[in-house]
């Protein structure tokens, strides 16, 4: 799945809370080191001419952005767990709290929560009609997939294109007993190996920011559901343009390239291009929903912790991507706050075929 790189601690508060929206790039630059500031410097002047864009990437071939990203998600998972637990996506905090909140949210809650609330706001079914064969569409070291399981008793599988992550979210789900239910497997979410119509729920918890093509990504979210199932969408978008505008600021534009660049992101697109594509592919009951309100908190966090000494000891652990990663994530947080972007959810129903 296509979440930060690094990760915040775990404290021991069971709190779920937010940030306020407020929050401005100099509450959160005197966090970093004076070393990672100078290495983020850095990297913002490289970004600049990297070939590594997301024009750049969206002209790649599939195959090269995806070894791209598995090899992110290898180096990093790891990382990622260690510090934040199996939850590998934003966590959803009540909005309005201070930065400081930060240090005593439980955030692996937060994270559960997201789940929740983002299942509550699809109007998923928890008794009648529930679902019973969910694919999990990124699913990192299988978070979701368990908690998808645990909730409706239903037949899930995850599937991820890091190695790493498949293996690690099959041996987590061994120990937790729940290998009857619960599989995963390297594949593209471009290309699944599934038959038509096999799923009666879709999930992608922050994976359709990696998908280059996004017409595809959503023919194949809508080829393996079936008639009567339903798709959800968590994901990072940009936002809307304004009236007159034909595209968004240079500034605006640089700033995602450098997000891209650590990411391994193609371009991003606003939420209306997934509603557009689910309008015109015949979805019913179509519906997307800005939260960037509910996750504000998130960022901050990460950067409090992947500075900490165990943050940086993980860090240099795992190498210069997860590192790049983690000097970029000041860049989310600047891109939040400033309205750019966007933490957007979709949702839509595949018709019923008329007999």
């Amino acid at each position: 799945m296509a979440a930060a790189t690094l990760s915040p601690a775990r404290p021991a508060a069971v709190s779920t809370s937010g940030v306020d929206s407020t929050l401005h790039r100099s509450s959160i630059r005197p966090t970093l080191p004076r070393l990672f500031q100078h290495r983020a410097s850095s990297l913002r002047a490289q970004s600049l001419s990297s070939t590594d864009s997301a024009k750049a990437l969206s002209n790649d071939t599939f195959s090269e952005l995806n070894e791209g990203i598995a090899h992110f998600y290898d180096s990093s998972s790891g990382v990622w767990e260690d510090i934040w637990g199996e939850h590998m996506h934003h966590g959803y905090y009540d909005p309005g709290l201070p930065l400081q909140a930060a240090f005593s949210v439980n955030h692996g809650d937060a994270q559960v929560r997201m789940i929740e609330e983002s299942l509550k706001w699809a109007e998923i079914p928890e008794v009648d009609s529930r679902p019973q064969r969910i694919i999990d569409v990124g699913c990192g070291i299988g978070g979701s997939s368990r908690h998808l399981a645990r909730k409706y008793g239903a037949e899930v599988i995850g599937i991820t294109l890091s190695p790493r992550q498949a293996q690690r979210a099959t041996s987590i789900t061994s120990a937790a007993g729940l290998s009857s239910k619960v599989s995963f497997q390297v594949a593209d979410a471009l290309n699944q190996p599934f038959p038509d119509s096999h799923f009666d729920f879709v999930w992608s918890m922050e994976s359709g920011e990696h998908m280059p093509d996004k017409q595809k990504f959503m023919a194949e979210l809508v080829r393996v559901t079936r008639p009567g199932g339903r798709i959800l969408i968590v994901t990072w978008c940009h936002r809307e343009l304004l009236a007159g505008e034909e595209s968004l600021k240079p500034n605006e534009e640089e700033l995602l390239k450098r997000i891209c660049d650590a990411y391994y992101l193609p371009a991003w697109c606003p939420a209306s291009k997934y509603t557009s594509l689910a309008h015109s592919m015949g979805l019913q009951d179509v519906k997307s929903d800005d939260w960037t309100q509910y996750i504000t908190l998130f960022w901050p966090a990460v950067i409090l912790s992947a500075f900490s000494f165990r943050g940086i000891s993980g860090l240099f652990k795992s190498g210069w991507t997860t590192i790049k990663g983690a000097l970029a994530m000041y860049y989310m947080v600047k891109g939040y706050n400033s309205g750019l972007i966007k933490f957007a959810l979709i949702t839509a129903r595949k018709p019923i075929l008329e007999s």
